[in-house]
């Protein structure tokens, strides 16, 4: 009996311990590591993310940018974190609906190795070509890309990223031809669009909005129903030649496994807060994006509906890893 008393106590102080670093949390900087290169769609909500948090919070996010294979180094750098909660991760639809199915040995399993907090932003992805590109639209798009198959190429921010998926799915619904370049990240794809090396790429607004105002890039499409709110001139897919093609991505908040309850728990009101603030909404509309806002039950639903919901359009799409 003496025994089960002392385990009783023991167990009971480890759970005053977690209540109390939890109550205290944060006490120091917390490390957010972004799944991608600086200068993509997703860099671009990790920056918006840091601001409204660390003002919240009381300490600052330092985003850390680590790119390549598809994302799986930043996520197995999350999952392999101390699950202390002062290491997070901002991963995309593409790390854990995705790379499964392109990467046979993940070093990690978005299932089981990183905890769901809560989706940050979601965003439609849109077609955009090199402003010289003879095609404003995707009708022109496709038959300029069936008149010379494999000679145009798209620019995505790497294998198995929603990028990748995107434009194999356009391929796929228009019947082309268009040669895959990968990146490590959004931005060095942009960039070699902005300079003419790849022709296309497919991306969220915020990636491109500065290089299509300067004239260097132009939208041809939004791969979703409806227009975008914050730019509404650019059409839709079915407005620009290509009906039924369509690709909304996300961006979420990720934690080792086993970090504690009470951290999340303090991490999502602080997320949903940031959701609320009209600020924070403007500056998201300005790069295409809105707040995605639900618990870490809903997100992990998601999460694995979007698994399931990808598996057979990876496998048409024939991706390889990097």
């Amino acid at each position: 009996m003496k025994w089960v008393r002392c385990l009783c106590l023991v167990s009971a102080a480890m759970a005053l311990s977690v209540t109390a670093r939890a109550q205290d949390y944060p006490s120091k900087p917390i490390r957010v590591i972004v799944a991608t290169a600086a200068g993509g769609l997703m860099d671009v909500a990790a920056r918006v993310l840091a601001d409204s948090l660390d003002k919240s919070l009381g300490q600052r996010l330092v985003i850390e940018n680590r790119s390549g294979s598809g994302g799986n180094i930043g996520a197995d750098a999350v999952a392999k974190s101390e699950s202390d909660g002062y290491t997070l991760g901002l991963v995309q639809i593409g790390n854990v609906a995705i790379n499964p199915y392109v990467y046979p040995d993940m070093p990690f399993d978005p299932f089981t190795d990183l905890v769901p907090v809560a989706p940050v932003t979601r965003s439609a992805i849109l077609v955009v070509a090199n402003a010289k590109l003879p095609a404003n639209n995707l009708t022109e798009l496709i038959a300029l890309a069936k008149r010379d198959p494999g000679k145009l190429s798209y620019g995505s921010s790497g294998n198995g990223t929603a990028p990748h998926l995107a434009g194999e799915m356009f391929k796929a619904a228009a019947g082309v031809d268009i040669l895959h370049v990968p990146y490590r990240g959004a931005g060095p794809a942009v960039n070699d669009t902005v300079g003419g090396h790849v022709q296309l790429t497919f991306v969220g607004l915020g990636a491109v909005r500065s290089a299509v105002d300067g004239g260097h890039l132009k939208i041809l499409a939004v791969a979703q129903p409806e227009r975008i709110k914050a730019a509404p001139q650019y059409p839709t897919s079915a407005e620009a030649g290509l009906p039924g093609y369509e690709f909304v991505t996300w961006f979420g908040l990720v934690a080792p496994k086993g970090t504690p309850a009470g951290v999340i728990a303090k991490l999502v009101q602080h997320v949903h807060a940031m959701q609320d603030d009209p600020e924070v909404q403007k500056r998201l509309a300005t790069g295409g994006m809105e707040p995605l806002k639900e618990t870490p039950e809903q997100f992990g639903a998601r999460m694995r509906r979007d698994h399931e919901r990808f598996r057979d359009i990876v496998k048409a799409a024939k991706l390889k890893p990097e």
